[in-house]
């Protein structure tokens, strides 16, 4: 989880470095636009530089396709009013081509095979290719940029121009910055889900095969005393299996978390017999708030695995989840052995901690909610402990990506109690 979370802050820089970037691309652009227009028409080609640059991170935010290539292709021609624009892929091979002097790309091959394999710019003079137009072919120079993302060529961009000189040089340099910058902001978006993933089968790996075992045996030893009692268990142990293990979704409903972790309660309720005691408390106005999918099961979890279990006597896991304006208040608190408060820095620092899941969760609650959202664990020995976490509910591009499950988790009352208290992770 540690490294999850580095690379991730590491992501976060470079995307700033990128909105950085933007801003002094814009900078460029419309210099050297202001050196080619006069008057009225310096503002109109100001406005189509920045519409570009607004458009190419719509376009390229899921990488370059023939689409994608198409479209930045037409409107650099029409920002750089040059000869023609072409994009080839990592390969070599043409995507897309707008303007004249196409009967020229194929002089241009060769020199596209050297820029992506040097990974430096060409310059392709008009008198070094043949040509059967020598009179009235309109291009001078072809200047051929690799775009790299994370060292590494990503595309080729084709400048053809019609004079010869830096100018048309440092316009082409400013067009491949532009079209790199969502690309490189696609690889981020692509490295991001993929960390999500990963983060998600950690997590499953995680759920204890003990607990597995325990509920298959406890299941078992119920078929013939109580048929009815195995069946239901047996249907609530498959119906959790299925949320927790399925191959899509990065977040859910709360109403949906919740409903999983009932299952997962009946199954350890079984098994514990009076020793284990579940109440919750679920306002109806937080069901619909989207959640990380599974960030509140591997806290319950740990109430019953690292609490209550260990206490002889047994005792109450009581989940409560609540409306307090723009954001929904979770907590889950047990009544079991509990933890010196001392130890949670060493827990909060540690990348194996007997609390499974504590730090991870913290650490995932700051990727998603940054700084703002953390976890609150409060604890003493012989005390139990409670962890509340609070999630806006509303939050810019996240949004339930799983399966609705119809029912919601039941709502019993619940209990308070006041302890030492720590925050985790601030």
């Amino acid at each position: 989880m540690d490294a999850v979370s580095s690379v991730l802050t590491t992501q976060t820089v470079v995307a700033f470095g990128l909105g950085a970037c933007l801003v002094g691309l814009v900078a460029v652009l419309i210099a050297v636009i202001r050196r080619r227009n006069a008057g009225g028409a310096v503002d109109e080609a100001v406005l189509d530089a920045v519409r570009f640059m607004s458009d190419s991170q719509v376009e390229l935010r899921r990488g370059l396709d023939q689409d994608a290539a198409d479209k930045i292709t037409s409107r650099l021609l029409r920002l750089l009013r040059c000869v023609a624009i072409g994009i080839t892929d990592r390969e070599g091979a043409l995507l897309s081509w707008d303007g004249e002097a196409n009967d020229h790309y194929v002089d241009l091959v060769d020199p596209i095979g050297v820029a992506i394999r040097k990974k430096r710019n060409e310059i392709v003079s008009h008198n070094k290719v043949p040509c059967n137009h020598k009179g009235t072919c309109r291009m001078r120079t072809a200047v051929i940029v690799p775009l790299l993302v994370e060292e590494e060529v990503e595309a080729v961009l084709i400048v053809v121009g019609r004079t010869r000189g830096r100018h048309i040089v440092k316009m082409a340099d400013v067009a491949a910055r532009i079209v790199t910058n969502p690309l490189e902001a696609a690889r981020l978006e692509k490295a991001r889900h993929e960390l999500q993933q990963a983060e998600i089968k950690a997590l499953r790996a995680q759920i204890s095969p003990h607990f597995v075992y325990n509920a298959l045996n406890t299941i078992s030893s119920l078929i013939r005393t109580d048929p009815e009692e195995a069946r239901e268990l047996l249907q609530d142990f498959a119906d959790f299996t299925r949320y927790c293990f399925r191959v899509e979704g990065t977040y859910t409903t709360l109403s949906d978390e919740l409903r999983n972790i009932d299952r997962y309660l009946t199954i350890e309720g079984a098994r514990y017999g009076s020793r284990l005691n579940v109440r919750l408390k679920i306002a109806p106005e937080v069901q619909s708030v989207v959640v990380p999918f599974l960030l509140i099961q591997p806290l319950v979890e740990n109430a019953v695995k690292h609490g209550i279990s260990k206490k002889p006597s047994g005792g109450t896991i009581t989940v409560v989840a609540q409306d307090i304006g723009n954001e929904a208040e979770i907590s889950v608190e047990d009544d079991g052995v509990g933890m010196d408060p001392a130890l949670l820095e060493d827990m909060r620092n540690s990348r194996g901690s007997a609390h499974i899941g504590l730090a991870g969760i913290n650490h995932r609650m700051k990727q998603v909610y940054q700084d703002r959202y953390s976890l609150m664990v409060e604890t003493a020995v012989g005390a139990g402990m409670k962890v509340t976490m609070r999630v806006p509910k509303f939050v810019k591009a996240v949004r339930p990506d799983m399966p609705g499950y119809g029912e919601s988790a039941p709502t019993r009352r619940a209990s308070s109690s006041s302890r030492s208290g720590a925050a985790l992770g601030s």
